[in-house]
């Protein structure tokens, strides 16, 4: 069901699973914080639906050419040792041309030989809890990942050879599935001002396995606004009734936290 396209999705946002909060004292009153966000991800690997998989070889400059719509964002909140945070995602690309297709003729290497559109919905809500809180803070986290796919895959050039089951120049698909990991995120101040930030995550439930790691900076350049860059790896292997996605996306990102 997905294809190359749906590497879209992951990355232009693939802050996807678990963007660490910038909230790094603890108190004892509720502390909130919303960070809207961008992923300038690349995404590698195979996807496929109905016997034709394709893989997956984009750059971030190739998303942004068929990127029809996006949104990410996170929201965190904390209280003493505990955090809590939600994370939504929605990406749409259309007419992605894809690269090499294997299909039930074998392998067909012309470039653009299908076209995909896909739309992808992702939905993370995480817990954690502060295990040492020193100059350098340590959290252990939980979380449970819902993403769900939809892609459309047409034949673009005849010549290609590309057909789907009963002939037909056009397969859809969709699917989706519910992941549970769990993590560390780490923070260290280097100033009064700047902080390093360290995540990493592994888990498995719809995927037989998803796993990322997230290295970054943190700047309050002003009271309650923290700039955010880093760069985020995220890996998925998931495959259910003939759908196939097994992807990674990485590449930097850039968010704005505002705290209140």
């Amino acid at each position: 069901m997905f294809h190359r396209n749906t590497a879209v999705w992951s990355l232009a946002c693939l802050g996807l699973a678990l963007s660490p909060p910038g909230i790094t004292a603890e108190t004892d009153r509720w502390q909130f914080e919303v960070t809207p966000y961008l992923l300038g991800a690349g995404m590698d690997g195979t996807t496929g639906t109905q016997g034709v998989t394709t893989d997956v070889d984009a750059s971030f400059g190739d998303i942004l050419d068929d990127l029809d719509a996006g949104f990410m964002g996170l929201f965190t909140a904390q209280k003493g040792p505990w955090s809590f945070g939600v994370e939504a995602i929605y990406m749409k690309l259309e007419d992605e041309g894809s690269k090499s297709v294997m299909g039930p003729f074998g392998r067909v290497k012309v470039n653009g030989a299908l076209d995909v559109t896909s739309t992808m919905y992702v939905g993370q809500a995480s817990v954690g809890y502060r295990v040492l809180d020193d100059r350098t803070k340590l959290d252990l986290v939980g979380a449970l990942r819902y993403t769900k796919l939809e892609v459309d895959l047409d034949v673009a050039i005849d010549t290609a050879g590309i057909v789907f089951p009963g002939g037909a120049r056009s397969a859809s698909g969709s699917d989706s599935w519910v992941d549970g990991v769990v993590g560390v995120r780490v923070l260290h101040p280097v100033s009064e001002k700047v902080s390093l930030l360290g995540y990493a995550d592994v888990g498995a439930g719809g995927s037989d396995l998803t796993y990322q790691f997230t290295g970054g900076l943190n700047w309050e350049f002003r009271k309650d606004f923290v700039a955010k860059v880093g760069y985020r790896y995220m890996y998925w292997d998931y495959e259910s009734g003939g759908n196939v996605w097994d992807m990674s996306a990485s590449g930097p990102y850039l968010g704005l936290g505002i705290r209140f």
